[in-house]
């Protein structure tokens, strides 16, 4: 007999326990009209109320709240080699807690196991290797955003104002030698 039972019992002055079926407040569904409601009762405002008047609703806190990511998700080639990678490594730690028990047991499957867990070794370096050599990769290809520093920047100015002078005596000389000079400003 439960608690609220006990208190409704007592509350009766002894006797038979009596059953009370606890059901929860019946909240329509927004979304499904209920049977033999209107549009305005299912959606918060009743029938034959002003349809200009401001619904009110209840207050709801989200379901969650979204935050910014700390950092930036791995691209996908990259994330790919990385799941890769930890399943590899996964099945070969649980390859050699198995080899390491059947040596403890002395079974005759200690030495295979152990054989498997070195090459599990191996292949499990290779995919940690495959995901550093796919990221630089992949940075390499996509990730690099070109933000020259002060340097790089002073030095393509000095390359462009050489580059223009340049042009400028190149300009001059031509038409010196269009006026049909002999490519020298003064004649001695």
């Amino acid at each position: 007999m439960g608690t609220v039972e006990q208190r409704e019992r007592a509350a009766d002055g002894g006797g038979k326990p009596r059953t009370v079926a606890r059901q929860a407040p019946k909240v329509p569904d927004r979304d499904i009209p209920s049977v033999g409601s209107t549009r305005e009762e299912t959606y918060g405002r009743p029938a034959g109320a002003d349809a200009s008047a401001p619904v009110e609703r209840p207050n709801y806190k989200p379901l969650w709240i979204e935050e910014p990511a700390r950092r930036r998700r791995l691209p996908d080639p990259v994330r790919e080699a990385a799941v890769r990678a930890v399943l590899i490594i996964a099945l070969t730690l649980v390859q050699a807690v198995v080899a390491f028990l059947f040596t403890l047991a002395g079974s005759w499957l200690a030495f295979p196991m152990v054989l498997g867990g070195v090459a599990g070794t191996v292949v499990a370096t290779w995919a940690a290797l495959d995901v550093w050599v796919t990221r630089q990769v992949w940075n390499q290809r996509y990730g690099v955003v070109s933000a020259p520093s002060s340097t790089a920047r002073a030095l393509r100015r000095e390359r462009r104002r050489a580059r223009r002078e340049e042009r400028a005596a190149e300009r001059t000389q031509e038409r010196i030698r269009r006026r049909g000079g002999t490519g020298r400003l003064s004649h001695s």
